[in-house]
């Protein structure tokens, strides 16, 4: 007989804690000997802090956040892995209609194209006469702190010098918008699709513009644990990988909103939640735009932890001042992803994985087949800038942004 595992995760109620729901309620978990409890947190301080003191094994988790840790740069911080990641994309940048018709007097269009409403955005800046816009984003050590300034200073905006950037809990970051505390915001879903339709905000861009097929949430793993209950961890990866095949079901939508719009989970209508697992949203108060890949669960390598990721948010924690760059830095970030544990612990469901830990952000163009079988197909996977992130030139990348 298999043992049986208990584990507890911790998550935040967001869109993208879709995997851990979906593996516990739909029986994936259990298919796996795993009884897994999920515990709702308020804030990513609090997923932290609970994992460091050992009342969560696991958690659905920023991106940024365990390479945060791993840097001494968060306290308490927990030795952290990550075995696994849940899902691409799912983040928009949210404006209030004040800031939005403004932007749209300097050309901002309803296709979200990173680039133009990225322009028009620093024209409207420009009008204020040095009045700085206040923008909320979740965590400092957030994707969605780094994407917003990869792209306001992509766009000629200083997201230091030119807007304030602050931080605040997801639920809240619509009422503040109204409020006026703050002018904008870059959260998960259903913050924004909440904004849009209860608030009268507007969308003015998408992660998935952004950063095509870019990472979003991670699980977040306690090394020690991991480290002492790897047949525990490798069974929960396989529950949560049959959990991202059915949540990346199109017919399974209706439930899936039904699912995480429920009290113990998101506790929001579940017409909050449609837009973005449709990929139609909701982007301003009588407009849709259709974005295919806003939220991706499976494709596309969805839930492989590339080590490119991870680089990649340490070049932006040290382009922004929260880390000093050298090899021993580069290699704990690199090595807080764990695509090892991924392929041994999915290798006995027989699915296709990239043979590579890490590549090339912003090479693939089109949607490309990879490996001998041509069974996985990865990206597009570009930054609007046209850029490139190489991980095996992380120095050369980082001292051609510092400055910029």
């Amino acid at each position: 007989m298999k043992d049986r595992y208990e584990i507890t995760a911790g998550f935040v109620p967001l869109l993208d804690s879709a995997l851990l729901v979906a593996a516990r309620e739909k029986g994936f978990a259990e298919e796996e000997n795993v009884e897994l409890t999920l515990v709702r947190e308020r804030s990513w301080a609090s997923i932290r802090d609970r994992l460091a003191v050992g009342h969560f094994e696991v958690a659905h988790i920023l991106a940024p956040m365990p390479i945060a840790c791993n840097l001494g740069l968060t306290a308490p911080a927990p030795p952290m892995i990550v075995p696994m990641a849940l899902g691409l994309g799912g983040n928009a940048v949210t404006v209030s209609d004040r800031v939005w018709r403004l932007m749209a007097e300097h050309g901002a269009g309803g296709d979200l194209d990173a680039l133009a409403n990225g322009a028009a955005l620093r024209q409207a800046i420009s009008r204020r006469g040095g009045e700085r816009l206040r923008f909320g984003v979740v965590h400092p050590y957030s994707g969605h702190n780094y994407e917003l300034r990869y792209w306001l200073s992509a766009s000629g905006i200083d997201p230091d010098r030119d807007i304030e950037i602050v931080v605040l809990p997801p639920p809240d970051m619509g009422d503040a918008l109204q409020e006026g505390a703050i002018d904008g915001y870059c959260a998960g879903e259903p913050w924004n699709t909440f904004g849009v339709l209860e608030r009268h905000a507007h969308l003015a861009t998408v992660k998935a513009a952004i950063w095509k097929s870019s990472p979003e949430k991670v699980l977040g793993a306690n090394s020690r644990w991991a480290g002492s209950h790897p047949e525990a961890l490798a069974s929960l990866l396989r529950a949560l990988y049959k959990a991202s095949r059915w949540c990346g079901e199109p017919r399974n939508r209706e439930e899936l909103a039904a699912m995480l719009s429920g009290p113990a989970y998101i506790n929001c209508p579940p017409q909050w939640l449609q837009p973005a697992l449709s990929g139609l949203l909701r982007i301003g108060e009588s407009e849709t735009r259709e974005v295919t890949d806003f939220f991706v669960p499976n494709a596309k390598a969805a839930t492989f932890p590339w080590k490119s990721h991870a680089l990649w948010f340490y070049t932006q924690m040290v382009r922004w001042g929260h880390v000093e760059h050298d090899e021993g830095h580069q290699r704990i970030a690199g090595n807080t992803y764990r695509p090892d544990i991924y392929r041994e612990a999915l290798r006995a469901l027989g699915i296709a994985m990239p043979s590579a830990s890490a590549k090339v952000e912003g090479a693939l163009r089109i949607e490309t087949p990879v490996g001998s079988t041509g069974a996985l197909t990865l990206g597009p996977d570009g930054f609007f800038d046209g850029s490139l992130f190489d991980p095996d030139d992380v120095d050369g990348y980082i001292a051609g942004q510092i400055g910029r």
